[in-house]
Protein backbone atom coordinates (compact mmCIF):
# COMPACT_ATOMS: atom_id res chain seq x y z
CA UNK A 1 0.00 0.00 0.00
CA UNK A 2 1.48 3.29 -1.12
CA UNK A 3 1.04 6.54 0.83
CA UNK A 4 0.91 9.89 -0.95
CA UNK A 5 1.78 12.84 1.29
CA UNK A 6 0.55 16.15 -0.15
CA UNK A 7 2.14 19.40 1.03
CA UNK A 8 0.67 22.73 -0.02
CA UNK A 9 2.99 25.71 0.34
CA UNK A 10 3.17 29.44 -0.17
CA UNK A 11 6.15 31.49 1.02
CA UNK A 12 7.33 28.72 3.34
CA UNK A 13 11.07 28.92 2.67
CA UNK A 14 11.93 28.99 6.38
CA UNK A 15 10.04 25.80 7.27
CA UNK A 16 9.40 23.57 4.26
CA UNK A 17 12.86 21.96 4.52
CA UNK A 18 11.86 20.49 7.90
CA UNK A 19 8.65 19.19 6.35
CA UNK A 20 10.43 17.51 3.44
CA UNK A 21 12.99 15.90 5.77
CA UNK A 22 10.29 14.48 8.01
CA UNK A 23 8.59 12.81 5.04
CA UNK A 24 11.90 11.55 3.61
CA UNK A 25 12.71 9.94 6.98
CA UNK A 26 9.59 7.74 6.97
CA UNK A 27 10.58 4.07 7.15
CA UNK A 28 9.01 0.71 6.36
CA UNK A 29 6.40 2.21 4.04
CA UNK A 30 6.26 3.19 0.39
CA UNK A 31 5.78 6.95 0.46
CA UNK A 32 5.60 9.57 -2.27
CA UNK A 33 5.83 13.26 -1.45
CA UNK A 34 3.94 15.75 -3.60
CA UNK A 35 4.38 19.51 -3.14
CA UNK A 36 2.00 22.05 -4.64
CA UNK A 37 3.48 25.53 -4.27
CA UNK A 38 1.39 28.60 -4.94
CA UNK A 39 4.00 30.58 -6.88
CA UNK A 40 5.95 31.60 -3.78
CA UNK A 41 8.08 34.75 -3.90
CA UNK A 42 10.38 34.08 -0.93
CA UNK A 43 12.65 31.39 -2.33
CA UNK A 44 10.50 28.39 -1.41
CA UNK A 45 11.15 26.90 -4.85
CA UNK A 46 14.91 27.07 -4.27
CA UNK A 47 14.52 25.16 -1.01
CA UNK A 48 12.43 22.50 -2.75
CA UNK A 49 15.04 22.19 -5.49
CA UNK A 50 17.66 21.63 -2.81
CA UNK A 51 15.65 18.63 -1.58
CA UNK A 52 14.45 17.58 -5.03
CA UNK A 53 15.87 14.06 -4.70
CA UNK A 54 13.46 13.50 -1.80
CA UNK A 55 10.36 14.92 -3.54
CA UNK A 56 8.54 12.75 -6.07
CA UNK A 57 6.50 15.49 -7.76
CA UNK A 58 6.21 19.22 -7.31
CA UNK A 59 4.77 22.20 -9.10
CA UNK A 60 4.86 25.94 -8.46
CA UNK A 61 2.09 27.98 -10.05
CA UNK A 62 -0.74 30.33 -9.11
CA UNK A 63 -3.81 28.70 -7.62
CA UNK A 64 -7.25 29.66 -6.36
CA UNK A 65 -6.50 29.05 -2.70
CA UNK A 66 -5.32 26.33 -0.36
CA UNK A 67 -8.11 23.89 -1.17
CA UNK A 68 -7.63 24.28 -4.90
CA UNK A 69 -3.95 23.45 -4.31
CA UNK A 70 -4.87 20.40 -2.21
CA UNK A 71 -7.13 19.18 -5.01
CA UNK A 72 -4.20 19.51 -7.41
CA UNK A 73 -2.16 17.35 -5.07
CA UNK A 74 -4.89 14.71 -4.95
CA UNK A 75 -4.97 14.64 -8.75
CA UNK A 76 -1.19 14.11 -8.83
CA UNK A 77 -1.21 11.37 -6.18
CA UNK A 78 -0.63 7.76 -7.19
CA UNK A 79 -0.89 6.24 -3.70
CA UNK A 80 -3.67 4.14 -2.21
CA UNK A 81 -3.75 6.46 0.81
CA UNK A 82 -3.49 10.25 0.95
CA UNK A 83 -2.38 12.45 3.85
CA UNK A 84 -1.86 16.20 4.01
CA UNK A 85 1.15 17.69 5.80
CA UNK A 86 1.37 21.48 5.99
CA UNK A 87 4.52 23.25 4.82
CA UNK A 88 5.38 24.32 8.37
CA UNK A 89 4.57 21.01 10.10
CA UNK A 90 6.52 17.76 10.53
CA UNK A 91 5.82 14.14 11.30
CA UNK A 92 6.57 13.37 14.93
CA UNK A 93 8.51 10.17 14.24
CA UNK A 94 9.76 7.95 11.42
CA UNK A 95 7.03 5.30 11.58
CA UNK A 96 3.94 7.46 11.07
CA UNK A 97 3.19 6.24 7.54
CA UNK A 98 4.08 2.64 8.35
CA UNK A 99 1.65 2.62 11.28
CA UNK A 100 -1.06 4.08 9.04
CA UNK A 101 -0.54 1.36 6.44
CA UNK A 102 -0.56 -1.40 9.06
CA UNK A 103 -3.77 -0.05 10.61
CA UNK A 104 -5.65 0.41 7.35
CA UNK A 105 -4.54 -3.00 6.04
CA UNK A 106 -5.36 -4.91 9.21
CA UNK A 107 -8.97 -3.83 9.41
CA UNK A 108 -9.76 -2.81 5.81
CA UNK A 109 -10.56 0.72 6.95
CA UNK A 110 -11.22 3.88 4.94
CA UNK A 111 -9.40 6.28 7.26
CA UNK A 112 -7.38 6.68 10.42
CA UNK A 113 -6.18 9.61 12.51
CA UNK A 114 -4.08 10.25 15.61
CA UNK A 115 -2.91 12.90 18.06
CA UNK A 116 -1.10 16.10 17.17
CA UNK A 117 0.79 18.67 19.20
CA UNK A 118 0.96 22.39 18.52
CA UNK A 119 4.51 23.62 18.96
CA UNK A 120 6.64 26.75 18.78
CA UNK A 121 9.04 27.38 15.90
CA UNK A 122 11.75 25.21 17.46
CA UNK A 123 9.41 22.19 17.17
CA UNK A 124 10.17 21.28 20.80
CA UNK A 125 8.04 23.48 23.04
CA UNK A 126 4.50 22.07 23.16
CA UNK A 127 1.75 24.68 23.40
CA UNK A 128 -1.27 22.42 23.05
CA UNK A 129 -1.92 18.69 22.84
CA UNK A 130 -4.90 17.60 20.76
CA UNK A 131 -6.04 14.03 21.43
CA UNK A 132 -9.11 13.07 19.32
CA UNK A 133 -9.56 9.68 20.99
CA UNK A 134 -13.20 10.40 21.89
CA UNK A 135 -14.21 11.76 18.50
CA UNK A 136 -17.44 10.48 16.98
CA UNK A 137 -19.45 11.79 14.01
CA UNK A 138 -22.07 13.13 16.43
CA UNK A 139 -19.49 15.63 17.74
CA UNK A 140 -19.24 17.29 14.32
CA UNK A 141 -22.31 19.34 15.29
CA UNK A 142 -20.16 20.93 18.01
CA UNK A 143 -17.22 21.80 15.75
CA UNK A 144 -15.03 18.82 16.63
CA UNK A 145 -13.16 16.88 13.96
CA UNK A 146 -10.06 14.69 13.76
CA UNK A 147 -6.98 16.88 13.25
CA UNK A 148 -6.54 17.27 9.52
CA UNK A 149 -2.71 16.85 9.42
CA UNK A 150 -3.01 13.46 11.14
CA UNK A 151 -5.90 12.23 8.99
CA UNK A 152 -5.12 9.67 6.29
CA UNK A 153 -7.82 8.75 3.76
CA UNK A 154 -8.05 6.07 1.11
CA UNK A 155 -7.76 7.67 -2.32
CA UNK A 156 -10.89 5.87 -3.45
CA UNK A 157 -12.92 8.12 -1.14
CA UNK A 158 -11.98 11.19 -3.17
CA UNK A 159 -12.81 9.36 -6.36
CA UNK A 160 -16.21 8.24 -5.08
CA UNK A 161 -17.34 11.15 -2.90
CA UNK A 162 -15.45 14.15 -4.27
CA UNK A 163 -12.55 16.38 -3.25
CA UNK A 164 -12.33 19.63 -1.26
CA UNK A 165 -14.95 22.23 -2.03
CA UNK A 166 -13.30 25.46 -3.13
CA UNK A 167 -16.28 27.66 -2.19
CA UNK A 168 -15.20 27.41 1.47
CA UNK A 169 -12.58 29.88 2.72
CA UNK A 170 -11.30 28.12 5.85
CA UNK A 171 -13.39 25.03 6.58
CA UNK A 172 -13.33 22.93 3.40
CA UNK A 173 -11.40 20.29 5.34
CA UNK A 174 -14.21 20.29 7.90
CA UNK A 175 -16.83 19.98 5.19
CA UNK A 176 -14.95 17.03 3.72
CA UNK A 177 -14.85 15.31 7.11
CA UNK A 178 -18.57 15.91 7.66
CA UNK A 179 -19.34 14.56 4.21
CA UNK A 180 -17.24 11.43 4.65
CA UNK A 181 -17.77 10.62 8.33
CA UNK A 182 -21.42 11.65 8.71
CA UNK A 183 -23.10 11.54 5.31
CA UNK A 184 -21.29 8.48 3.95
CA UNK A 185 -20.34 6.81 7.26
CA UNK A 186 -16.86 5.70 6.28
CA UNK A 187 -14.97 3.16 8.39
CA UNK A 188 -12.25 4.67 10.55
CA UNK A 189 -9.98 4.10 13.52
CA UNK A 190 -8.20 6.29 16.07
CA UNK A 191 -4.49 5.51 16.22
CA UNK A 192 -3.04 6.33 19.66
CA UNK A 193 0.03 8.54 19.86
CA UNK A 194 1.33 11.77 18.36
CA UNK A 195 1.88 11.71 14.61
CA UNK A 196 2.32 15.40 13.74
CA UNK A 197 4.01 18.44 15.25
CA UNK A 198 2.10 21.47 14.04
CA UNK A 199 3.55 24.96 14.25
CA UNK A 200 1.20 27.63 15.58
CA UNK A 201 -0.20 30.19 13.17
CA UNK A 202 -2.20 28.29 10.55
CA UNK A 203 -5.05 29.76 8.50
CA UNK A 204 -7.70 28.54 10.95
CA UNK A 205 -5.83 29.72 14.10
CA UNK A 206 -5.27 33.41 13.31
CA UNK A 207 -7.49 35.21 15.78
CA UNK A 208 -11.09 36.09 16.51
CA UNK A 209 -12.09 37.11 12.99
CA UNK A 210 -10.85 33.83 11.51
CA UNK A 211 -12.60 31.88 14.26
CA UNK A 212 -15.90 33.58 13.44
CA UNK A 213 -15.54 32.77 9.74
CA UNK A 214 -14.51 29.22 10.61
CA UNK A 215 -17.49 28.71 12.92
CA UNK A 216 -19.97 30.00 10.34
CA UNK A 217 -18.52 27.67 7.73
CA UNK A 218 -18.67 24.74 10.16
CA UNK A 219 -22.39 25.38 10.65
CA UNK A 220 -22.85 25.60 6.89
CA UNK A 221 -20.89 22.37 6.31
CA UNK A 222 -23.00 20.51 8.86
CA UNK A 223 -26.31 21.75 7.52
CA UNK A 224 -25.38 21.00 3.91
CA UNK A 225 -24.62 17.41 4.91
CA UNK A 226 -27.61 16.74 7.11
CA UNK A 227 -26.43 17.73 10.61
CA UNK A 228 -28.61 20.08 12.65
CA UNK A 229 -26.41 22.61 14.47
CA UNK A 230 -25.98 26.31 15.18
CA UNK A 231 -23.34 28.85 16.17
CA UNK A 232 -23.85 28.59 19.97
CA UNK A 233 -23.16 24.85 19.76
CA UNK A 234 -20.01 25.39 17.74
CA UNK A 235 -18.73 28.18 19.99
CA UNK A 236 -18.80 25.75 22.93
CA UNK A 237 -15.61 24.14 21.64
CA UNK A 238 -13.44 27.19 22.35
CA UNK A 239 -13.58 26.91 26.20
CA UNK A 240 -12.63 23.25 25.79
CA UNK A 241 -9.62 24.24 23.70
CA UNK A 242 -8.49 26.50 26.53
CA UNK A 243 -8.75 23.59 28.98
CA UNK A 244 -6.40 21.59 26.79
CA UNK A 245 -3.65 24.07 27.61
CA UNK A 246 -3.82 22.90 31.21
CA UNK A 247 -4.94 19.29 30.89
CA UNK A 248 -2.25 17.81 28.65
CA UNK A 249 -1.83 14.04 28.68
CA UNK A 250 1.10 12.80 30.73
Amino acid sequence: MRVSVVTVSRNAASTIGDTIRSVAEQTQAEVEHIIVDGASSDGTQDVIRGFEHFVNKWVSEPDCGIYDAMNKGIAMATGDVIGFLNADDVYAHQNVCAEVVDTLNAEDLDACYSDIVFVRDDLRRIVRYYRPQSFSPEKLAYGWMPPHPSLFLKKRLFEKYGRFRTDYRIAADYELVVRLFWKYRIRYRYLPGVSVKMRMGGVSTQGIRSNVILSKEIVRACRENGIDTNLPKVFLKYPMKMLELFLRPS
